[in-house]
């Protein structure tokens, strides 16, 4: 998988916030917000050429004292919002 081109993440008043860069991404039908940990994620992998939910899973782990299942299950639903927010490609 890989994060869409022309997606960023942003601080907004304490609050991060996926937003478009380019007309062709612009959809304000959603707002794309993240919580501390989907927006470590999602830092650690944006511009990467490609990224899995094994290498999410690993991030989670070196940075967070959660047990491996958990992780696994957390990243597991994680990408299928970040897939349904149309913000990452598989």
């Amino acid at each position: 998988m890989k994060t869409k081109k022309g997606f960023k993440i942003r601080t907004i008043c304490g609050e991060h916030v996926v937003v478009a860069e380019g007309i062709e991404n612009i959809d304000f039908s959603k707002i794309i917000s993240m919580n501390e940990t989907s927006a470590y994620l999602w830092e650690k992998v944006q511009g990467e050429k490609t990224f899995t939910e094994d290498s999410l899973t690993a991030l989670l782990l070196e940075e967070y004292e959660v047990d491996e299942e958990t992780a696994k299950k957390d990243v597991h639903a994680l990408v299928a919002q970040w897939l349904e927010a149309g913000i990452i490609e598989a």
